[in-house]
C-alpha cells in the first residue's frame, strides 16, 4: 500500500550464519555424484576391455 513502510532487509549477521551453516555441511551430494560417475566410467572401461579387447586377442 502507499502508506505502508518499506520492508527492512534482514540483518546481515543472520545471512552470514545461514551461509556458514550451509558451508559447514559440506559437499556430500557432489562427492556422491562424482563417485557414482567414476564408478560407471571404470565399469564401462572394464566391460569394453573384457568384451572387445580380450576376444580379439585370442587367435
Amino acid at each position: 500500500m502507499i502508506n505502508s513502510s518499506s520492508p527492512q532487509p534482514p540483518a546481515s549477521g543472520s545471512e552470514d550464519d545461514d551461509v556458514e551453516t550451509i558451508v559447514r555441511a559440506g559437499p556430500g551430494g557432489a562427492v556422491a555424484v562424482a563417485g557414482i560417475a567414476t564408478a560407471v566410467v571404470v565399469g564401462l572401461w572394464f566391460a569394453f576391455y573384457l568384451l572387445v579387447f580380450l576376444p580379439r586377442s585370442v587367435p
